[in-house]
């Protein structure tokens, strides 16, 4: 007989099969006991009557542990009270009796379970979590595939730094001196819109800050797109657009998964195009009104994120930041130079900043000249400025971490839950 997954098993009604699994939960009393079977696809309730099986398999079904791995033998049948199915046992074969499983139905510390993330993985809450996040990567390839966009992988080894200095993690790279890990793939994948339009990349990125705050990661996913001939406006539309899709794939495909996270799905069904706009000189001033002692060219800390969008939702666009606060790639304001064409965009339900972008830099000279303020070395900048050099266009981009996007559709509030293995300041294990 042939495996059945149990995200497809209402075909299968009223019919004999096999789910192959571990035992996540079990119950038994009296003479009928209840075996909670995990087989990666789903979860199902498998039912087993003393009366009804074999005394070896009755047996069996009282031995096994927490994680203990087995291929169930069963009629599917429906739940007689809810929306759910079952499975009939009629047959048990045991692969592995697995032992005393450490992480029990008491409350455990975060750092005891973050000690024990490989196992912490199989609850189900961390799998519904890492089933929304593959919803996210496929989505953010299905709607860039759709608009044009293909995918170019940028290096992590990078000779220098993409946003300043301070965040690097450091290297020595053979006899040629230094090396740094990526903090980001754009500045690579511009170079590939000369050939190819539209580009992203997709990948993990590192930064060096020492943060602890629920919303950072040492080690995180980025997601980068760049596009030639697209300016600013546009640049927010493209932005507004993915994210709508993302939320709505998240619907579509894990209405399950958010039931088992107790994510209300509301705020998630308001997260359509257009998005609220508004510039960072005008969200200084609504935010100095709520009472944040935010200054003019201040970037805004997460305690203002929250408060601006406290109300909202829908996401933020926060544009136009005073451009001495940004990074020397992004093009100044043509109405007022003081400014640059980027913008946040910022979560509501207290998420905060998920993606940031803007348009770039297209001349040669101007770039030269950013690169010197902020101290950059030139030479290492070289093979940047050539794409000012030959066929340079007006050009846009902007990047999104995967973590962050993840915990918002989860309403998971520490991104250190939506990534497999989470590298923070004071962990690197498992």
């Amino acid at each position: 007989m042939k495996q059945t997954f149990i995200s497809q098993i209402a075909p299968h009604l009223g019919k004999k099969t096999i789910i192959k699994g571990w035992v996540y939960n079990k119950r038994f009393s009296g003479k009928i006991g209840f075996l909670q079977i995990r087989d990666g696809s789903g979860f199902i309730q498998g039912v087993i009557s003393e009366k009804e099986v074999e005394s070896g398999t009755w047996d069996l079904g009282n031995k096994l542990t927490l994680e203990s791995s087995v291929i169930v033998h069963g009629t599917v049948t429906k739940h007689p009270r809810h929306e759910v199915y079952e499975l009939q046992i009629t047959d048990i074969e045991l692969v592995h009796m697995s032992e005393e499983y450490p992480i029990g139905k008491k409350e455990h510390g975060p750092d005891f379970l973050l000690d024990n993330r490989h196992l912490w993985l199989r609850s189900n809450k961390q799998w519904a979590i890492q089933r929304v996040r593959n919803t996210v990567i496929n989505a953010t390839y299905e709607y860039l595939n759709k608009d044009g966009f293909i995918k170019i992988d940028s290096p992590i080894l990078t000779p220098a730094a993409c946003e300043g200095t301070t965040t690097l993690f450091e290297i020595n790279y053979f006899d040629m001196g230094k090396a740094y890990l990526s903090q980001s793939g754009q500045l690579y994948i511009e170079a590939a819109i000369m050939s190819h339009g539209r580009v992203f990349d997709f990948g993990p990125v590192f930064r060096a800050e020492k943060s602890k705050t629920r919303r950072h990661l040492t080690e995180f996913w980025m997601m980068d797109a760049e596009a030639a001939f697209v300016e600013h406006d546009e640049n927010l539309k493209i932005q507004e657009n993915l994210i709508s899709f993302i939320a709505k794939s998240v619907l579509e495909k894990n209405q399950n998964e958010l039931k088992i996270l107790e994510r209300d799905p509301k705020p998630l069904e308001k997260i359509q195009a257009p998005f609220y706009r508004m510039t960072h000189a005008e969200a200084v001033a609504k935010l100095r009104k709520l009472g944040s002692d935010i200054k003019e060219d201040d970037d805004l800390g997460a305690d203002d994120e929250t408060l601006i969008t406290k109300e909202l939702d829908k996401p933020l666009f926060v544009e136009k930041y005073p451009a001495k606060a940004k990074a020397f790639y992004m093009k100044r304001d043509p109405a007022n130079p003081e400014l640059a064409l980027c913008a946040d965009l910022l979560a509501p339900e207290g998420f905060g900043e998920i993606v940031g972008g803007s348009q770039r830099e297209e001349s040669y000279d101007t770039l030269l000249t950013r690169l010197k303020e902020h101290n950059l070395p030139v030479k290492a900048f070289e093979w940047y400025l050539d794409l000012r050099k030959y066929g340079s266009v007006p050009h846009s981009g902007f990047g999104y971490g995967l973590e962050r996007i993840v915990g918002w559709m989860c309403g998971t509030p520490h991104v250190r839950e939506t990534i497999p293995f989470p590298r923070m300041l004071n962990r690197l294990y498992p």
